[in-house]
């Protein structure tokens, strides 16, 4: 297999087990990856997130946004609000004690983030950084 090949399934797995890695360490607050997941990208936009957004951040499906959601709001994790602007559409707002969980889940990224990254020059991590959001910025052109 050509070296190139690689980086496809590379960059799937490392995605992946970066996630389990701090599923791990959040184990303890007893929330879902998917939960703590939607929790992390919340604290990380304070401000009114509508829903379509907040599944575009996440990467999923509306649908499974929706189901989400309902699980986080009967948990007491979120509320909604509807847009006045368009009644068709929600923005999500986390709790006084999901803005706690949020900053904790965000705290175990950045150790976890810092704990891997430790030992790689910091040059290394601005190619590779630049390199991602290049093929990012093309893969969403060929979606377009």
């Amino acid at each position: 297999m050509a070296e190139k090949e690689h980086l496809g399934p590379l960059m799937a797995l490392a995605s992946k087990t970066w996630r389990q890695a701090l599923d791990q360490r959040l184990r303890p607050l007893g929330l879902s990856q998917a939960k703590w997941l939607c929790l992390l990208q919340l604290h990380r936009h304070p401000q009114l997130m509508a829903q379509g957004e907040l599944a575009a951040v996440m990467g999923i499906e509306a649908a499974t946004l929706v189901r989400l959601l309902d699980r986080l709001e009967a948990d007491g994790w979120i509320l909604r609000q509807i847009d006045p602007e368009d009644r068709r559409s929600n923005h999500v707002l986390m709790t006084d004690r999901a803005r706690g969980i949020g900053r904790e889940v965000e705290q175990a990224a950045d150790d976890l983030r810092r704990d891997l990254l430790t030992g790689i020059p910091h040059e290394e991590v601005t190619v590779t950084l630049r390199v991602l959001r290049q093929l990012l910025d093309r893969a969403r052109m060929k979606l377009q």
